[in-house]
């Protein structure tokens, strides 16, 4: 399956990196927060249980919020505040 990363609405963005494992869903969430800007949310759809743990660890390292943490049936959504 291919990475997606598309606006939805104004402000608002989705990247789906379901079916990668780490380090992929972080790398791509890293590139996909870079060309959104500050105050923009992403939501990002993963299926790898680990990458929680690292992509929660990156926002907190470069100021970004995760307002939302979505885990439905092995599937997960994170919205993500650009700081």
């Amino acid at each position: 399956m291919a990475m997606s990363f598309a606006k939805k609405e104004e402000g608002v963005y989705t990247l789906d990196v379901t079916g990668y494992v780490c380090p992929h869903p972080q790398i791509y969430t890293k590139k996909a927060l870079e060309k959104i800007q500050s105050g923009d949310t992403l939501e990002v759809v993963f299926d790898n249980p680990s990458s929680s743990e690292s992509v929660s660890a990156m926002c907190d390292n470069n100021g970004n919020e995760i307002v939302e943490k979505i885990s439905d049936g092995g599937k997960y959504t994170f919205k993500i505040v650009k700081g």
